[in-house]
């Protein structure tokens, strides 16, 4: 007769062969990448190639299905909804994952108990650009002028609670500018007001308006980043102009049903990391405006609990709630 020990120690044994088996066998069917964006963007682009490479390396298809509606709402709630098999993954990004919870006054699922981090895959910077005609050729000299002339600095946005907007509520919450927010449908119309000269300044991306930069007709004053910028070497990073508790990027990275087995996300996480690590990779993320930030599962977890509460004070202050 067998002791309660051996016992034990065979059941422990057949649960990791299990395991191991089922890691193995992943995926045995196609994989769909839910993507909380359009076709065609710059994140769209790097997630297609991040899903082509994971073919390969999987030898099984991942299928990338564009479902941007509801600010990534629908897309969240088909991976919530699907069943915790590894089959269904969301590429997600600051919006849906980390704003959201504290944007919205209803969603469909929630992000902390329905979705589970895969990796973190890369980022997008930010940058404070300004129109020529505003008196100001630093952040210094911005900020001065917003406290010397209160409501007058007005910055434009794509929109209430875009990521842009909370950036700079953020932004007056570390620093006590008086910035009055003038929202957009959408990042076009404001870059183009801010051609105009109608609005002083606005946080974007630099991919959206690098051309206009070096044309002459906006100017860098500061990233959105505690060091600086691979692509903006000479732009001071905001830790470089006294706003050390301050870095916001437009990340974004592939979560899955929360109930998916360990075995499953052990075996995505590490994929990911060695297709970000190649050279080739990296090229077409920059080519994008984009930057490779790869953290596997548990160091994503980590810094969603971060971004979260870092988001969560910027609605707040920014008094921005949807529907």
């Amino acid at each position: 007769m067998r002791s309660i020990g051996t016992v034990i120690a065979i059941a422990a044994i057949a649960a990791a062969a299990s395991a191991q088996a089922a890691e193995q066998a992943y995926p045995t069917r196609p994989v769909r990448l839910v993507v909380a964006l359009a076709a065609g963007g710059p994140t769209d682009v790097v997630m297609r190639l991040v899903a082509a490479r994971l073919s390969e390396q999987l030898g099984r298809q991942v299928v990338v299905d564009n479902r941007p509606a509801a600010g990534g709402g629908v897309a969240g709630e088909i991976v919530a909804n699907a069943p915790p098999d590894g089959y269904t993954l969301f590429a997600g990004a600051n919006g849906t994952i980390a704003i959201a919870p504290s944007l919205f006054a209803r969603l469909p699922f929630s992000v902390s108990r329905d979705l589970t981090p895969v990796a973190l895959v890369g980022n997008s910077p930010l940058a404070v650009m300004v129109h020529p005609a505003v008196p100001a050729q630093s952040m210094k000299e911005l900020l001065a002028l917003a406290k010397a002339k209160p409501g007058t600095v007005t910055y434009g946005s794509p929109g209430s609670g875009s990521v842009p907007h909370l950036a700079t509520e953020l932004f007056k919450l570390r620093t006590g500018a008086d910035l009055t927010h003038v929202p957009y449908k959408g990042g076009g119309p404001a870059v183009a007001d801010l051609l105009a000269g109608h609005i002083s300044m606005m946080f974007a991306s630099p991919i959206e308006v690098s051309s206009h930069v070096a044309a002459g007709k906006l100017k860098y004053l500061v990233t959105s980043t505690t060091q600086r910028v691979g692509s903006l070497p000479d732009i001071p990073s905001a830790n470089d102009v006294g706003v050390s508790d301050f870095n916001v990027v437009a990340w974004f990275g592939l979560v899955a049903h929360a109930s998916t087995p360990k075995e499953v996300i052990a075996r995505l996480s590490p994929e990911i990391g060695r297709i970000l690590a190649a050279p080739d990779v990296r090229e077409r993320f920059a080519a994008q405006g984009a930057e490779i930030t790869y953290m596997p599962a548990e160091a994503f977890d980590a810094f969603l609990s971060r971004e979260r509460e870092q988001w969560a004070q910027a609605v707040k202050a920014s008094g921005a709630k949807l529907d």
